[in-house]
């Protein structure tokens, strides 16, 4: 691969990025397939080791952009209504509503509630099957700290889930290893009927995300 920006060009990381990307047959399938990234296949094979996506349902993604696990589902599962929502813009996809917007903010929660008639009263039912959340902070190099701030989204997206999700539904989240997830992960099998804490083939190996697939939701 050529790289025409002088300036990336003398980057070595940049450098390193691109020459990643151009042997990674993950970013190739991507391209031949018509996903908008490589982190599709993340979803794609959870959803065939654990079947938790179906037709007809209300689908959450959170961290969506640039799009590719909402491209999934609306591809797979046409019946499916997805509400995304990113700091970053997506181009549309058709059949999900995007809101541009840092899902820790009482603006973005406020949207969510009104869009998916979320319940003020716990004795309520709530509405949602499945919340996916493939958030990541920006890391800056020290695991801790990188860590640390991984747990907070985790938590905020857990805390949300517990909100919205139907009695039965499924929560998918993005982790980071790390000594302190093993407390969140105890707290998320008291609320599931079943919990897998694991890597996907797509993440990259050198990566420290883990996903959590929470199926059974009870309360």
């Amino acid at each position: 691969m050529k790289i025409l920006n002088k300036k990336i060009a003398a980057h070595k990381s940049s450098v390193a990025w691109l020459q990643r990307q151009a042997a990674d047959p993950y970013v190739a399938r991507a391209h031949r397939d018509g996903y908008r990234a490589r982190a599709a296949y993340k979803l794609i094979e959870m959803d065939e080791r654990f079947h938790f996506l179906k037709n007809g349902q209300v689908v959450v993604d959170l961290g969506a952009a640039p799009g590719s696990w909402s491209q999934y589902v609306m591809r797979t599962y046409p019946r499916s209504r997805v509400f995304a929502m990113d700091l970053l813009e997506i181009t549309p996809i058709n059949g999900v509503e995007f809101y541009q917007g840092d899902f820790t903010t009482d603006a973005a929660l406020e949207w969510l509630v009104q869009k998916l008639n979320l319940p003020t009263d716990a004795a309520q039912n709530s509405t949602v099957d499945v919340v996916l959340s493939d958030m990541a902070p920006n890391t800056v190099g020290h695991k801790k700290t990188d860590h640390l701030r991984q747990m907070v989204l985790l938590e905020y997206a857990f805390d949300f889930a517990q909100r919205a999700l139907k009695h039965g539904g499924v929560f998918v989240a993005k982790s980071f290893t790390g000594g302190t997830t093993g407390e969140l992960i105890k707290q998320i099998k008291s609320k599931f009927d079943t919990v897998h804490h694991i890597k996907p083939p797509a993440s990259r190996k050198d990566s420290v995300e883990m996903f959590i697939v929470a199926i059974g939701y009870h309360g």
